[in-house]
């Protein structure tokens, strides 16, 4: 194999109000995101109270890779404490090449201990700061595969094809599913395969397993249809539309490929006016991935989500939120004071 290496990529991260993080916050706190190529997203994770029972006398501190058009990336890395006069005065460093996927993490879990961090030293002016050495290790092409010789065309997989033609004229249906009073026929085996819940619903030796009939009460029939097409063919359905209530339903059912499909396109249509709306829509059906995006992005336009009709309708709904979105703005490394800050809390 030929493989080329990055340039090394260094990111400095500045964390004020330190000791008071290290004492009073018990949850992670996040870098801004940076990039390192022209299409990824990366952030540092620190946790000021490590991440378990082993680690609680120490400070965590990860690499996440947020997102990335090709996956995975292979990088290794390295974390340094800089002292005022941005001098190195201690670090610790990858022990091998990492294999990074979106929304994963490496780093390590007891990189220095609380009690030393807390004692005079480089962070002055109750400041943190650290350095991240990035480097990533690509492997470009096999010189063999110039030699490969062409095979035999091999045509392509038309299972959801064909699923789906089942699906749209009925065929060898076995059950009936009633949505607001439409019938929709479709097959038992199938939506067993591709969902706990239906699977669970199906095993259940109720009155309606033994009439194959299930009435679904949850979902609007249009929203349902494009779950079901979804279930037999595996294809986005029309996400401009319906993101949000669909993935309602894919959490619902437990269809997972469908729910980040979701998740992919709410987060895409982040705007100033939804972002409280998508923060609450994340936190309800635990969406990690969209969640954190919503934070980053209530983080970068704090003061003018504060006065949309969606931010103040969460602050007196889900005031947890409003605590997550200043943890969010604090490690941002906006001053406790300025203004975007202050209306945001206060709202």
């Amino acid at each position: 194999w030929i493989g080329y290496k990055h340039p090394e990529f260094l990111y400095r991260w500045t964390i004020n109000k330190f000791c008071f993080i290290l004492e009073e916050f018990r949850e992670h706190i996040r870098s801004p995101t940076f990039s390192i190529g022209a299409n990824d997203k990366w952030c540092l994770r620190v946790h000021p109270k490590g991440v378990d029972e082993e680690s609680a006398d120490y400070l965590s501190v990860y690499l996440v890779l947020l997102s990335c058009q090709k996956s995975p990336v292979w990088a290794k890395f390295q974390f340094l404490v800089l002292n005022a006069e941005v001098e190195k005065t201690q670090g610790m460093r990858s022990p091998v090449v990492f294999r990074f996927i979106q929304s994963y993490d490496w780093g390590f879990k007891m990189f220095t201990l609380r009690v030393a961090l807390l004692s005079p030293g480089p962070w002055q002016d109750d400041q943190l700061t650290l350095l991240c050495k990035v480097s990533v290790v690509q492997d470009s092409f096999s010189m063999s595969d110039q030699k490969r010789k062409p095979g035999i065309q091999v045509p392509r997989c038309t299972l959801a094809d064909e699923l789906g033609e089942l699906w749209e004229n009925y065929r060898f249906t076995d059950c009936c599913l009633v949505v607001a009073g439409q019938e929709f026929q479709a097959h038992k085996a199938i939506l067993a395969a591709r969902s706990p819940v239906f699977r669970a619903m199906f095993e259940h030796d109720l009155e309606e397993s033994k009439k194959n009939r299930f009435e679904i009460s949850d979902l609007e029939p249009q929203v349902f249809k494009a779950m079901m097409d979804f279930i037999y063919t595996g294809k986005a359905p029309d996400l401009d539309s319906m993101a949000d209530a669909l993935l309602a339903a894919a959490d619902r059912y437990g269809l997972k490929r469908l729910k980040v499909m979701c998740e992919d396109a709410l987060c895409r249509d982040l705007s100033v006016e939804n972002a409280a709306h998508t923060l609450v829509l994340a936190d309800l059906h635990t969406s990690g991935q969209l969640k954190t995006q919503a934070l980053d992005f209530i983080t970068a336009h704090a003061s003018e989500v504060c006065e949309t009709s969606g931010w103040k309708a969460m602050v007196g709904s889900c005031p947890h939120l409003v605590a997550e979105a200043y943890r969010s703005l604090a490690s941002a490394n906006l001053p406790f004071l300025e203004p975007p800050f202050k209306r945001l809390k206060q709202s």
